[in-house]
């Protein structure tokens, strides 16, 4: 796939949409099954009896759907080649079965790396918000994107 955003095509400030995601009961339990099995990821009865008063997704799973639609609506369409980590992450909110989560990036920063000439490091600023407005995570961290320059040297 050709890339359509190379470091050069990132602007602080600038707020990048990143879709959206249906969150459905039985992906709640299937995940937290394989992953992250505390009784209120896995029961609605153990989930109503918590503090999250209800079945709840894991905040790992709400992560990685969130991982998903950065993927889907920005790094499968540009010169993305990773991340050095992640430098904040928080769960605000509970995500229940039947939200709609809808994510976007916001450009905080934007450097071209003097140790590795043809790589810019954009940091983000995301969010996570439910059907009704509400933050349910938030992250920030760097990710590395190719130079157009360096790009097309290479021949991509």
């Amino acid at each position: 796939m050709t890339a359509h955003r190379y470091f050069e095509d990132f602007s602080p400030g600038e707020t990048i949409p990143l879709g959206t995601k249906t969150v459905t009961k039985d992906e709640i339990i299937a995940f937290a099954a394989e992953f992250d099995p505390q009784p209120f990821h896995l029961d609605e009865e153990a989930g109503k009896a918590s503090l999250l008063g209800g079945l709840a997704a894991s905040g790992w799973h709400t992560a990685s759907m969130f991982m998903r639609m950065l993927v889907d609506g920005l790094l499968a369409q540009s010169a993305g080649q990773g991340a050095p980590g992640i430098d904040t992450l928080t769960w605000r909110r509970p995500v229940y079965p039947g939200d709609t989560l809808r994510a976007e990036a916001k450009v905080l920063s934007c450097r071209p790396l003097r140790s590795r000439p043809g790589l810019g490091l954009v940091t983000f600023a995301f969010s996570v918000f439910n059907q009704n407005g509400d933050t349910v995570m938030v992250l920030e961290n760097p990710i590395l994107f190719t130079c157009r320059e360096a790009a097309a040297e290479a021949g991509a």
